[in-house]
């Protein structure tokens, strides 16, 4: 790719938020606004921390992102599609087409091989299992596990597990990866070397946003969007250990 077709390709809005509010109703007509008219754009290639205290909106916002959960109002578009107003079925279609998602508890099938779990959004795609078999054992080789696929998630550390779990979210080569507090059950060590790892990733174009309330797991993004009671309060770059990422 050319410097101008990697520039314009950068320039790709991957995700678009325009007005964004979520209100929950409640019993007895009470109501609850969680989100209040967010909007942000990510491009193609960003590498974004979505931060935010316990009860600023940051987990419904990421559901919302995620195609788990519809805003009240406002729009959304994933790669030029408008996802706001899609049925159920068209964003599951769009969920396991679109986005990879990471987890902070792996979500592995304990009882299935690792191969299997990596695997697994093939299924719905009707892809064979000798291909299911070959994609997985190549992806795996990609996250640093080469050797691994017919072990048992039980039979390896929780970082492995989380390098399981990158490599499914990868398998189907989506538009973005979303991680939601990828490292919030692993130690430091183990954490810093999953972070790295999403780094490199990064640097290979995949656009990546990281939901998460550490600091220094944040200061491997690019650039931070905080939210604070259910709106943006900061949208900017971000600065790692105190220079300008």
């Amino acid at each position: 790719m050319s410097p101008k077709e990697n520039k314009i390709a950068r320039d790709t809005p991957v995700i678009e938020v325009k007005d964004l509010c979520k209100t929950y109703f409640m019993p007895g007509g009470m109501s609850q606004n969680v989100l209040k008219n967010v909007s942000f754009v990510i491009h193609r290639g960003e590498f974004v921390a979505i931060m935010g205290h316990s009860g600023s909106g940051k987990s419904t916002l990421m559901n919302i992102l995620g195609c788990l959960d519809r805003p009240t109002s406002g729009l959304y578009m994933i790669s030029g599609k408008r996802v706001s107003d899609k049925s159920d079925e068209e964003l599951a279609h769009i969920r396991g087409r679109e986005i990879g998602f990471v987890f902070q508890n792996f979500n592995l099938l304990m009882k299935r091989s690792i191969a299997d779990n990596v695997s697994l959004p093939l299924i719905y795609q009707n892809v064979s299992e000798k291909e299911r078999y070959r994609r997985a054992v190549d992806m795996l080789e990609k996250v640093g596990l080469k050797g691994y696929a017919d072990r048992l998630p039980t039979q390896i550390s929780g970082g492995m597990q989380q390098r399981v779990a990158i490599a499914r979210a990868l398998i189907n080569h989506p538009a973005l990866i979303f991680a939601d507090e990828p490292t919030g059950n692993l130690d430091t060590k183990t954490s810093d070397e999953i972070m790295t790892l999403f780094t490199d990733l990064n640097k290979q174009g995949i656009t990546i946003v990281l939901v998460t309330h550490e600091d220094d797991v944040a200061d491997y993004a690019h650039r931070m969007i905080k939210i604070m009671d259910g709106r943006v309060e900061f949208d900017g770059l971000r600065c790692r250990y105190g220079k300008e990422a």
